[in-house]
């Protein structure tokens, strides 16, 4: 009886450790192999000043790739930015962008691609982008305002921790173009690295605590900034290269695999998945806005002051008030108003039936 059972059981013994035995070489051998190497995205699309500094920009983040190991894809294709082409790269760089550069379903998936753990990177101009995309704003930090002349300035950097600054001296004294922005970014919502001296130059609007290059946490990704990157001559300067070079190292942080299950920005469906339905028409004169209510009723003001709802039930519109916002003046076909622009309903117009 025993000799019967004792086979059965080595034979068990020996099938487990060669189990053991093959998970452990496989985990070894999974640890051994390299992670997958970084790849960033240079976009440098204009659709407002072109900056001549662009191939100058383009052509050293590309050797700043091959000596550091990291990959460099560059397009000025917006169209680029969707899942499939964005979850291949690490971190994405607006090099001197300026202007509305991406459309409405574009921009969505760049919120979902940062939301999935992507990185960002702007150079200079990519502060004088995108000014109707609110998020957008919040992760470069801050968005441009104005500028003086190319010359000469004091830069303080106050924080010589980050890859992108522990080489810089204390005061960095170069020439560049410096911006003023509409609002400077808080200490508290980025880690400031540099600030610029206004003393030292002509023309500074921010003041004694005016940021220059910045990093923070956004939406589950890296976003950092820096406002240097005008010149020509900034592409050949061996301390804006490694300043650079450290931007874009935090902004692939530790390369690892998109999750886009974090994401929460909703797509944008495409226009054909709509279809279109006439309600009324031909009672209109100058329309200029409308508000739609929670019971689906619209409510639409005209320049001359008419207000009409249109009833979701009985499908069908009628005045609903006038305001006197619209005065003739002495010059024939001249008026002193503009007239009614805007209506916005109460958020919570079901209990208060306020609008503005």
């Amino acid at each position: 009886m025993n000799a019967q059972t004792s086979l059965p059981m080595r034979k068990i013994r020996i099938v487990l450790i060669t189990a053991l035995v093959s998970a452990t070489v496989t985990g070894i051998v999974s640890w051994m192999q390299p992670a997958p190497q970084p790849r960033i995205l240079v976009f440098s699309k204009t659709a407002g000043f072109r900056h001549a500094s662009i191939p100058a920009g383009i052509a050293a983040i590309r050797k700043l790739g091959a000596e550091n190991g990291f990959a460099v894809d560059t397009t000025e294709n917006a169209a680029y930015f969707q899942e499939d082409s964005l979850k291949r790269y690490s971190a994405v760089v607006f090099l001197n962008a300026t202007g509305d550069v991406l459309n409405a379903y574009q921009q969505a998936e760049f919120e979902r691609y940062i939301q999935a753990g992507g990185g960002y990177m702007g150079i200079h101009a990519a502060a004088d982008c995108e000014y109707g995309w609110p998020w957008y704003g919040k992760l470069v930090g801050g968005y441009f305002k104005s500028h003086p002349r190319i010359q000469p300035a004091r830069l303080q950097v106050v924080d010589r921790s980050h890859a992108s600054t522990k080489h810089l001296p204390e005061v960095w004294e170069r020439s560049d173009e410096w911006y003023n922005f509409r609002k400077a970014p808080d200490a508290k919502d980025v880690t400031i690295l540099i600030r610029i001296d206004e003393k030292s130059y002509q023309g500074g609007e921010n003041g004694g605590d005016h940021p220059m290059a910045w990093y923070h946490s956004y939406d589950g990704g890296r976003a950092y900034y820096t406002e240097f990157g005008h010149t020509d001559e900034s592409y050949a300067d061996p301390l804006y290269l490694k300043h650079i070079l450290g931007g874009i190292q935090y902004a692939i942080g530790e390369n690892r695999p998109l999750d886009y299950k974090k994401a929460r920005s909703m797509r944008v469906p495409d226009e054909d998945r709509f279809s279109k339905n006439m309600l009324v028409s031909g009672v209109f004169d100058e329309p200029t806005e409308m508000a739609i209510l929670p019971n689906l009723d619209i409510i639409v003001v005209q320049r001359k002051g008419g207000i009409l709802r249109y009833d979701a039930k009985t499908k069908k519109m009628a005045e609903a008030g006038n305001l006197l916002v619209y005065h003739k003046t002495s010059v024939k076909g001249v008026n002193a108003e503009e007239g009614l622009m805007g209506i916005a309903a109460d958020p919570d117009y079901a209990r208060n039936n306020w609008v503005y």
